[in-house]
């Protein structure tokens, strides 16, 4: 079969490319911006891609067209699908469909975290030996692949809030059915589609009464807007994690790199692995409550945890030039801005430590999240504020908030000469952006040389 992915490039819809494949079908797609990591994983497994939405790469007709949530009404392709009456669906009804179907789904649901938790979790399945199938919105590196079958009932999925296509207003997760579900934490997010938190609490609930009552929930006990989504009604077993929780950790190092877990009051053993921050703490305690869900003993998860790799763009140590170490991280959201700068300030100590963010989110170009930037960035020695040219609102208003010193600038080569004259041996350098930031990341290192 023919299939012709509209978005391919996203996260989500590139994964799903990666297992229409696998099941042996013909897949193209187009997408506006074709950029890696997402294009090199997609033509490193022979799928073909097209730069923009012509409608002429629909001709001849493939067999069925999965549209993107990125793709709306007016898009020159969508037109042409509607008008020729050509077969689509969303990408989550497709998976649901074609892949999930008849599987022991293990969903990861949040605000935060889900990339990193779901790659964990696969992980910890595969080291036991369960050859979990997959799809998350990033490349884990311990797999190299976004996305694969799998050759068990067991598949792990990131489940995003965000709506599943421009025809199904209904949240992705809404589709994947799990049996075991973690609730990692949940904010205000994706202002452009929720108007308030309860929007996004109602699409976490219809989430919640798909699970079955043989199934688990795991979410953490410090967060309020699940405590809400929960009394609204469950009718799955809960294990808490975090204070007062079943699943409870004691810190052996400040900066979360090292810990003990305890389940139900008795030590499963010790995680030391080469993440850090609270948030990657957390994250870890769900990875184990969910492993302990399909069998898998918490200190054989604890052993898997220990030798886990991350995810590419979340801290990615992308290159030290004269000293100078550059990460790459995907954080867009205060929270998320936060966490992953106090975890880096707790590794490196008094090290310089320079943040350079690009507010690309469709919720920071609204901004929705400009009141709680000042605050997130605390723990940076200075920021660089990159303002693209459509951003609609006062980038400089918000930097001038800050309590350490922040710029703005509107050109990656006015970033790279901040960098150049700031930046000493011994300075960590942390670029954040949820998309390419135009390939700053190996620009700055070419003019540290």
């Amino acid at each position: 079969m023919h299939i012709h992915i509209l978005g391919i490039c996203g996260t989500f819809m590139g994964s799903m490319a990666v297992l229409a494949k696998e099941l042996g079908h013909h897949v193209t797609g187009s997408d506006a911006n074709v950029y890696p990591p997402m294009s090199t994983q997609l033509e490193a497994q022979g799928i073909e891609l097209t730069q923009g939405y012509d409608p002429a790469q629909l001709d001849p007709a493939p067999d069925l067209v999965v549209i993107g949530n990125a793709m709306s009404r007016g898009n020159p392709a969508v037109e042409y699908v509607l008008n020729k009456g050509l077969p689509y669906v969303s990408g989550p009804q497709w998976l649901a469909d074609h892949v999930l179907q008849g599987r022991w789904v293990l969903a990861v649901a949040g605000t935060h975290g889900k990339t990193t938790t779901s790659s964990m979790l696969a992980w910890v399945l595969e080291h036991a030996g369960m050859s979990p199938g997959f799809l998350i919105g990033g490349v884990p590196q311990n797999f190299a692949v976004s996305a694969r079958l799998g050759g068990t009932p067991f598949f792990v999925i990131e489940a995003d809030e965000y709506d599943s296509a421009f025809f199904d207003k209904r949240s992705k997760f809404v589709h994947y059915r799990p049996r075991t579900a973690i609730l990692n934490n949940l904010e205000f997010d994706h202002a452009d589609i929720f108007p308030d938190l309860p929007a996004i609490e109602r699409q976490f609930h219809h989430l919640v009464r798909t699970i079955p009552s043989e199934g688990l929930v795991i979410h953490p006990t410090t967060e309020p807007a699940l405590q809400r989504v929960i009394e609204m009604g469950c009718w799955t077993p809960v294990q808490t994690t975090g204070a007062g929780g079943q699943w409870q950790v004691k810190l052996l190092k400040d900066d979360g790199s090292q810990f003990e877990v305890m389940f139900e009051g008795q030590s499963q053993g010790v995680v030391e692995w080469g993440m850090t921050g609270q948030h990657n703490v957390a994250n870890a305690l769900a990875t184990l409550a969910a492993a302990r869900h399909v069998g898998v003993v918490p200190s054989m998860g604890i052993a898997a945890l220990s030798a886990f790799k991350s995810v590419k763009r979340r801290m990615e140590k992308v290159a030290e030039v004269n000293g100078i170490t550059i990460y790459d991280d995907f954080a867009h959201h205060p929270t998320a801005i936060a966490t992953t700068l106090d975890g880096l300030r707790k590794r490196i100590g008094d090290a310089p430590l320079i943040a350079i963010i690009e507010p690309r989110s469709n919720s920071m170009k609204l901004g929705a999240h400009r009141d709680g930037l000042p605050e997130s960035v605390v723990d940076a020695d200075q920021v660089i504020w990159y303002a693209p040219a459509n951003l609609g609102w006062d980038l400089g208003a918000t930097a001038a908030l800050c309590t350490v010193p922040s710029i703005v600038s509107d050109s990656l080569e006015g970033i790279i000469a901040r960098v150049k004259s700031q930046a000493q041996p011994g300075t960590h350098v942390v670029i954040m952006s949820n998309g390419g930031f135009g390939g700053l990341h190996g620009k700055l290192a070419e003019a540290l040389k």
